[in-house]
């Protein structure tokens, strides 16, 4: 009987959930997976790209870690690939392998200012708050006014974690440099802005809510974006999801605080909508010292048409939450233009010729984009894997596929991998380092601290 080996690169929801469908399709040979992870922990962005404060999201820790611990998954932690291991190296050692390495770059955005100081990606400001190992531990909160650019739920993670206090996060499993810089801001006023109107915003209504609850924080809103033309009174009608946005946004209008009218906390949350990002000015030290939008109008489509105007709101901080972007990595084709690897269902062609690459399989974000939500990672997988089961005669032949190859082969190389139960032990380190103050966790933040704890050592 035919066993196939195959390596998945990433160990988030995509990369587990393609593990854990493969093992349990119907096939006529048997599977054995390892799972390779640049860093220490498995999970990727629902540990390191959901907020502290979404304990929610981070349920779906509890469904992976169980996929993990039935035993039939091998996880080798802490290696990066083209770097410790290659392509390869890997097919050397397998009959296929799957890329599910995500997407954790910020789209660029090509507007005159973009580059002043104090001009962030929101991906490298949510790397921070969640303790990735690989930012600096330290974010420059100095701005009293900050905007932020994107209608999607990043955005509004992003803003939300820069206008909540930072003791309501104490709670939650935050790091602790990650509170102290918090509990440091000098943040009272936070700017989003959306080129389109309240009816097209990419929200869910669960997170929108959420931002009218925070404690100490006034939502503000403007009457004059709330204008709706035939197809914003459509959607709203035929679409439950934007009927609700609508509800909260229209209830936020009622409050005292819209258009500044008398609200009383010390922070505030600014909505503007039809107000498309033109420039970032700049003052004498080439800091960021205002946002100049244009203000847009309705297209009759749904979509937004420049109306002309322009208009400045001062700010010292600017955050660019407009999409995430997948990185190219060594050996495997990539289309530098969407950020993805170059696919047909998840089977990877070759750039130039769009032939197939045999053996090599793309999932999850790097396969189709930053879009959907955990619910598509799974379906993505489904076909991703349909296609290395019935690809078994291109598969490729190696010449050592033996189980032991590969943690022989990272020891003569000195990488100091973790493992499934070095995770384990990393997990329960976090635990009872929160128990003592009431909290699920304190994560640990420094890499050389998570593969020592991992480790045993």
């Amino acid at each position: 009987m035919t066993k196939l080996r195959l390596a998945i690169v990433g160990a988030g929801p995509a990369g587990i959930y393609a593990a854990d469908i493969l093992l349990k399709a119907e096939r006529k040979f048997d599977v054995s997976i390892d799972l390779f992870e640049q860093l220490p922990a498995p999970y990727g962005l629902v540990r390191y790209g959901v907020a502290p404060d979404h304990p929610r999201i981070k349920g779906i820790i509890t469904a992976l870690r169980d996929v993990l611990d039935r035993g039939d998954i091998r996880l080798f932690g802490n290696v990066r690939f083209g770097e410790d291991i290659t392509l390869d190296d890997l097919k050397r050692h397998y009959h296929a392998v799957i890329f599910a390495t995500g997407a954790i770059r910020d789209t660029s955005l090509d507007i005159p200012g973009i580059d002043a100081v104090g001009s962030y990606g929101a991906a490298d400001y949510v790397s921070w708050f969640d303790g990735h190992p690989d930012v600096p531990r330290e974010w420059p909160l100095d701005a009293e006014s900050v905007a932020v650019l994107g209608n999607g739920n990043v955005a509004l993670d992003v803003s939300r974690m820069l206008a909540k206090h930072a003791e309501d996060l104490l709670v939650t499993e935050v790091p602790e440099n990650v509170y102290e810089g918090l509990a440091a801001s000098a943040v009272t006023d936070v700017h989003v802005f959306g080129r389109r109107g309240p009816a097209q915003v990419k929200f869910t209504p669960l997170e929108l809510r959420e931002l009218g609850e925070l404690r100490d924080v006034d939502m503000v809103v403007y009457d004059e974006d709330f204008d709706y033309d035939e197809a914003a009174r459509d959607a709203i009608a035929s679409n439950k999801q934007v009927m609700v946005i609508d509800r909260i946004l229209q209830s936020w209008r009622k409050r005292d605080s819209v258009n500044n009218a008398g609200g009383t906390a010390s922070r505030r949350l600014h909505l503007h909508f039809w107000a498309k990002p033109v420039e970032v000015r700049k003052d004498d030290q080439g800091r960021v010292a205002a946002l100049v939008y244009e203000r847009t109008k309705p297209d009759g489509q749904g979509g937004a048409i420049g109306t002309g105007e322009l208009r400045e709101v001062p700010v010292q901080a600017l955050y660019r939450a407009i999409g995430y972007f997948g990185s190219p990595l060594p050996g495997v084709p990539f289309d530098k233009k969407h950020g993805v690897i170059p696919n047909r269902e998840g089977q990877v062609l070759a750039k130039d010729s769009n032939e197939r690459v045999p053996g090599v399989y793309a999932t999850g974000w790097i396969k189709r984009g930053p879009v959907g939500l955990i619910g598509h990672t799974k379906s993505d997988a489904m076909e991703t894997v349909r296609h290395v089961i019935n690809d078994q005669g291109s598969w490729w032949h190696p010449e050592d596929p033996s189980e032991e190859a590969i943690p022989a082969l990272l020891a003569q190389r000195g990488v100091a991998w973790t493992d499934l139960d070095g995770w384990h032990r990393l997990d329960e380190h976090e635990i009872a380092l929160g128990a003592p103050h009431e909290r699920a966790r304190v994560k640990v933040v420094p890499r050389e601290e998570m593969v020592r704890v991992s480790r045993g050592e």
